[in-house]
């Protein structure tokens, strides 16, 4: 091979690029990561997939390096798609190791291996059942990769890919739901950059997914199928990005990450204690008396060891008597006394942003939200509207 032969074009060098960078990823991780955190085994499992994807690409689409490839290494193609199977499943346990401290595999886990089964038999049987000779003549003329029975194994991959990344962004609502509660102030477990990522690969599914339709399709109908390179072409460089993305902010962000308990520990609570005219006054005295909720980072745990009641029962207690979770209870006091300042002319002073953090709150968006839920006022109208009559 001559040393000023071109090899690669840009296209495969972001698919190079996309298996470098996921290879020291995978490699950093492994040497850096603490044997406790489990969460980044599953992101280095993820991105090992993502080393295989693109050089799966790029052997079977790559223009020059595909022949080089089938003169050379005929062996590389076809099993390194097997990352297609695999990469959505481990993106949803990472996100349920990161989620939940007490996330462990179990036996029925071994199911998501099912469509990776399924996919090297199909390959046994369609596609290593024939001689080398034979397997390097269906790449050369594409005839195996445009095979009805490849075409078809392809999108019920692509549309497996996009259930996996649905449940990652339900896995997150029911964090976010169960964080409630626990927690009075969950705006400081900032998983935006989660749901963006789950978001932007779950785009990526949906386009790959459109792209295997329209190659079936493209068996019956016949069209121009220079959309195939676009969506191809594009769904490339988003997912280098992508990559980048999930790691650095992985790294940024997972310091600042509340995991909380998958499973919950069962336990009968006394009904007595559930409906009890004076316990339940004892927990709205304490409240009002030391307003605990001026904390901005007050927990159930905290909040039940000043009331001497386990945490648990008073997590059902607020559930069944109060009508709501940990979050909104705590904050329906955090309201009162952002409503007695603001109508108090010695606070008229005092701007909104000084009330809302003496009142326990640590963000404006959530206050401005809460407020006006409960009152149908903004901060500065109700304000305004008692200091005229006061």
């Amino acid at each position: 091979m001559l040393m000023n032969e071109t090899i690669f074009n840009i296209h495969d060098l972001v698919l190079m690029m996309t298996a470098i960078q996921c290879a020291c990823f995978v490699i950093l991780i492994l040497v850096t990561n603490p044997r406790t955190n489990n969460s980044n085994y599953f992101l280095a499992a993820f991105l090992l997939t993502h080393v295989f994807i693109p050089m799966h690409e790029l052997v079977l689409w790559g223009a020059d390096f595909k022949m080089i490839a089938l003169d050379h290494y005929p062996r590389l193609f076809m099993w390194m798609g097997f990352g297609y199977y695999l990469d959505a499943a481990l993106l949803y346990f990472y996100i349920k190791s990161l989620v939940y401290q007490d996330f462990q595999l179990r036996w029925r886990d071994s199911l998501h291996l099912i469509p990776l089964a399924v996919f090297a038999l199909f390959l046994t049987f369609t596609f290593y059942n024939h001689s080398l000779a034979e397997r390097i003549i269906l790449i050369d003329d594409d005839i195996y990769m445009y095979s009805p029975g490849y075409l078809s194994m392809d999108l019920l991959c692509k549309l497996a890919r996009i259930s996996y990344c649905a449940a990652c962004l339900l896995l997150i609502r029911q964090y976010r739901n169960r964080l409630k509660i626990t927690h009075s102030n969950i705006e400081r477990v900032d998983i935006r950059w989660l749901i963006s990522l789950v978001i932007g690969f779950l785009v990526i599914a949906i386009m790959e997914a459109g792209l295997a339709f329209a190659k079936i399709l493209h068996l019956f109908v016949p069209f121009h199928p220079h959309w195939f390179e676009v969506i191809g072409l594009t769904g490339y460089y988003v997912v280098f990005v992508l990559v980048l993305a999930l790691v650095f902010t992985s790294i940024r962000y997972f310091s600042g990450f509340i995991a909380i308990a998958q499973r919950e520990a069962h336990r009968q609570i006394p009904e007595e204690n559930l409906f009890n005219r004076h316990f339940i006054d004892n927990i709205d005295t304490t409240m009002r008396a030391h307003k605990p909720y001026l904390q901005p980072d007050l927990t159930l745990d905290m909040l039940a060891e000043t009331l001497e009641i386990p945490a648990r029962d008073l997590s059902l207690i607020f559930s069944r008597h109060f009508d709501s979770n940990f979050y909104e209870f705590v904050n329906r006091y955090r309201i009162e006394e952002a409503k007695r300042m603001l109508a108090d002319p010695k606070h008229k002073g005092k701007t909104i942003t000084h009330i809302y953090l003496d009142a326990g709150f640590n963000s404006k968006s959530v206050f401005n939200t809460l407020f006006k839920k409960y009152l149908g006022q903004t901060p500065s109208e109700y304000r305004l509207a008692q200091l005229r009559h006061a």
